[in-house]
């Protein structure tokens, strides 16, 4: 046997020797940080997000929890709704942990904090809740894509159902990046409404008797119609006051908001007939996505999924659609550029990543609230949906 043979024998040899292990290694996995306020003011929201983000995983992957024969592995991480505290669990994901990409997180003030983090690494963090404008406008860099919606969508959605001439508005947020953003842009999407007042809480506010009495003092004498729009997130709310006082009745004010999770809906039972424009609602949308959704979700959980189960969920399907698209190359540069652009389907319906500031596009839904004794919510029935193309949501970063 001469040279070449053994040769050719040795290296045949070798290869059935080591292909299992290759084999095993090119498979290997992805591995996902998922930070968000497990515990904190936002620890609904978080926990909703973290149940919606794997459900969307299993769904997305069909439940084997793979993309491109890697094992797609989810570490969380509670940041407790503290921006120091998220930063330093994302430097630590991305370093110690050495996650391919991060999700998260559920408050704005803790994102706006992670941005610079993802920059840092220069690895994907892929935002969702978390709304304030700036995290997609003028704090965004390049590796910050955002399946939540934003302040101006939440808020041109809202001012679509609301601006007409001659109507006066009071708004009523909370003082942090959340209600400042959107009251900025509700009252830059409104053409004819004219806003009043704008008030601002402490975002742990537990009594709105003086928050209130400014509303009031603020419409009690405008002429046509009077409109209080609350832009809130929190276990405590001021629907609750403000149903009390029963400013309707008394001094013709109206109640508005936009969606928000069942519980705290609970409150808008006592407004029939409240208008205002929702992220999500599970009755609304009506394609394969939200079925899947809602059918498991009722099968798992014994109720319906929430407002932000649905965010988690898009949030998997972004993450896996773009992982198929690369094939399961997690290289950062790749994922970008397959992002940009990309649009997949949510229990929303379409999502696309606008290529400028990577925000998701999507659908909103216009509604009025249906007192139910069915539900013990305030239930949003829908108008009708306002797609991406009516809202002109601006490009607030500097790239």
């Amino acid at each position: 046997m001469n040279r070449r043979t053994w040769a050719l024998l040795a290296a045949l040899a070798a290869s059935a020797f080591t292909s299992p292990l290759l084999l095993a290694q090119s498979k290997g996995e992805i591995k996902i940080a998922h930070i968000y306020g497990r515990s904190g003011p936002l620890e609904a929201y978080g926990k909703q997000t973290a149940t919606g983000f794997m459900m969307g995983l299993n769904y997305a992957t069909n439940g084997t929890m793979t993309v491109a024969g890697k094992k797609l592995t989810v570490i969380e991480k509670d940041d407790q709704g503290k921006p120091d505290l998220g930063k330093s669990l994302l430097a630590a994901a991305y370093g110690d942990d050495k996650v391919d990409l991060a999700v998260g997180t559920t408050g704005s003030g803790v994102a706006l904090a992670m941005l610079p983090v993802a920059e840092e690494y220069k690895k994907i963090l892929l935002v969702e809740p978390a709304v304030a404008d700036s995290i997609t406008g003028e704090k965004w860099n390049k590796y910050i894509f955002r399946t939540g919606r934003n302040s101006s969508q939440d808020a041109i959605s809202n001012a679509v159902a609301l601006d007409k001439a001659g109507v006066n508005i009071v708004t009523l947020g909370q003082d942090w990046a959340f209600g400042r953003d959107g009251v900025k842009a509700f009252k830059a999407a409104l053409k004819n409404a004219k806003i009043v007042h704008e008030e601002y809480l402490p975002p742990a506010t537990t009594d709105f008797t003086a928050g209130a009495q400014h509303v009031i003092d603020a419409l009690k004498d405008k002429p046509g119609r009077k409109i209080v729009w609350i832009i809130w997130a929190g276990a405590t709310t001021p629907f609750g006051k403000l149903a009390d006082l029963d400013l309707q009745k008394r001094y013709g004010i109206e109640v508005s908001s936009g969606g928000n999770i069942l519980p705290a809906m609970a409150d808008y039972k006592r407004f029939p007939g409240m208008e205002g424009a929702a992220y999500y609602y599970f009755g609304m949308p009506k394609n394969a996505a939200n079925e899947w959704l809602v059918a498991n979700h009722y099968k798992q959980f014994k109720s319906p999924p929430d407002f932000f189960t649905a965010g988690g969920m898009s949030a998997a399907i972004a993450v896996v659609e773009a992982l198929k698209k690369t094939n399961g190359d997690t290289g950062t540069n790749k994922l970008i550029s397959t992002m940009e652009g990309m649009s997949f389907e949510t229990p929303k319906g379409k999502m696309t990543f606008r290529k400028e500031d990577h925000q998701a596009m999507q659908s909103m839904f216009h509604f009025k609230i249906k007192a139910d004794p069915a539900f013990t919510w305030g239930v949003p029935e829908l108008v009708r949906e306002i797609k991406p193309e009516e809202m002109k949501i601006p490009i607030n970063n500097k790239r």
